[in-house]
């Protein structure tokens, strides 16, 4: 799983800077590998150019320029397809399962569609919908 394919599931949430996405990624995948700061900027321009994402303009509020990206339908497509894939169980790796159905979710796809997951990771189902429901609800809350 890489920072490309996560990205667009917090940028489904509106358009957004570098910085305000590394703060989402941290709040929506916290158990995942933090994003560094200016990890984000060489994926999002690789989003860009493969018509995943687009610039949306720029935020300088307080900041230095900061270039505001927001997800395409192209972005939202890939993404789908992406989280529909089911990732093989594999010892002494990080799991993909949540952040894949996270980003399904984000980028309002039907969570439903994507139970097949928890099958292929039996080890964890109830871990894994605790966690969607607190991010749903948060979802629909903002």
């Amino acid at each position: 799983m890489s920072t490309r394919q996560i990205l667009p599931g917090p940028l489904a949430e509106g358009p957004s800077h570098g910085y305000a996405l590394k703060r989402r990624c941290g709040e929506r995948f916290p158990r995942g590998r933090p994003l560094a700061f200016g990890q984000a900027h060489m994926p999002l321009q690789r989003l860009v150019r493969d018509g995943s994402a687009q610039v949306d303009g720029a935020a300088s509020d307080r900041h230095p320029q900061r270039t505001v990206y927001r997800l395409t339908d192209e972005g939202t497509r890939e993404s789908a397809e992406w989280t529909a894939e089911v990732a093989p169980s594999v010892p002494s790796t990080s799991n993909e399962v949540f952040p894949e159905v996270a980003v399904a979710i984000l980028v309002g796809s039907d969570p439903a569609a994507y139970l097949h997951h928890l099958d292929a990771e039996p080890r964890w189902p109830n871990t894994t919908a605790a966690r969607l429901t607190v991010l749903t609800t948060e979802i629909d809350a903002s």
